[in-house]
């Protein structure tokens, strides 16, 4: 768990929910870090951001509905970004946060991209390995594991599984770092087993062809033009190409691209160059 203190935050969704945040406090004349986790990923993803930046930093870690502490939707179709972007938004209104720097993991990024879009304004972003274009077969990896309700009876044991899973994309690891993300990935359910900490029913949009997206996501990310920007890839990722990666520099203009080596999808925040390029991208905003 995080050593970094850091109280926690609830807001309300259009629809009745009520949504989870982890708020670390953090320096008041400058933006806060809004982090927006990836499909299955919850608020402690973000804990190794959160343990190197916040005091200089305010950071706010969100649970998206139906992960984490926030609650689960009484309609599994409302597991889409279009609710997701509903939710953020008032999240950043409930909360009174401004303009943020918006650092978004996979879905998180798609979150972000299609906050500005929607006219959400920034002051910064981090999109942390995904694009416009999503390889097919890291969408089909995912739909593979999805959704199943697994669960374990000791921490050791969930964590040798998610290393069976995983050992792929993050090769580097030894078991101490697999027990350290599973229990990021996971909580011990009502029942004392250890299982994944989100809802099920996320699968059932996402199974649809597209993942639930069916949009172009080009004129989104380019709504970020203009700010100080940072785009991730996993040397090794599945579902963000070299090529499309290389093409978001291309197409928004002082977006910097750093690929963290020797990991998949997706970086989990705490690698040295992730790190290093984050804080490269504050500085810019600092200086703003």
């Amino acid at each position: 768990m995080s050593d970094a203190a850091y109280s926690t935050g609830t807001w309300e969704s259009s629809d009745g929910l009520t949504l989870h945040y982890r708020d670390y406090p953090g320096r008041a004349d400058r933006p806060a870090i809004l982090c927006i986790p990836g499909l299955t990923r919850n608020a402690r993803d973000f804990e190794p951001l959160a343990e190197t930046f916040a005091g200089e930093w305010r950071v706010v870690c969100a649970d998206l509905r139906g992960r984490g502490q926030s609650d689960y939707a009484k309609d599994p179709a409302s597991y889409t970004p279009a609710h997701y972007i509903e939710d953020v938004t008032a999240l950043i209104e409930q909360a009174n946060l401004g303009e943020v720097v918006a650092v978004g993991t996979s879905l998180g990024g798609i979150i972000t991209m299609l906050l500005a879009q929607a006219r959400v304004k920034f002051a910064g972003a981090v999109i942390n390995d995904i694009g416009p274009v999503i390889e097919e077969d890291g969408m089909a990896r995912i739909r593979d594991y999805v959704g199943q309700g697994r669960s374990y009876p000791t921490w050791m044991h969930a964590a040798w599984a998610t290393r069976d899973g995983a050992s792929h994309i993050y090769p580097g690891f030894d078991i101490e770092d697999w027990l350290r993300y599973t229990k990021r990935l996971m909580c011990v359910s009502g029942n004392g087993r250890i299982a994944y900490d989100y809802d099920m029913k996320i699968a059932l949009p996402f199974a649809q062809p597209g993942g639930g997206l069916g949009m172009d996501l080009w004129p989104a990310l380019k709504s970020l033009q203009g700010l100080p920007l940072l785009a991730l890839r996993g040397e090794l990722s599945d579902l963000l190409s070299d090529a499309t990666f290389r093409r978001m520099g291309e197409e928004v203009k002082g977006m910097e691209l750093v690929t963290v080596p020797g990991v998949g999808h997706a970086p989990t925040l705490e690698e040295p160059a992730a790190l290093e390029a984050i804080a490269r991208l504050l500085a810019k905003v600092a200086q703003a």
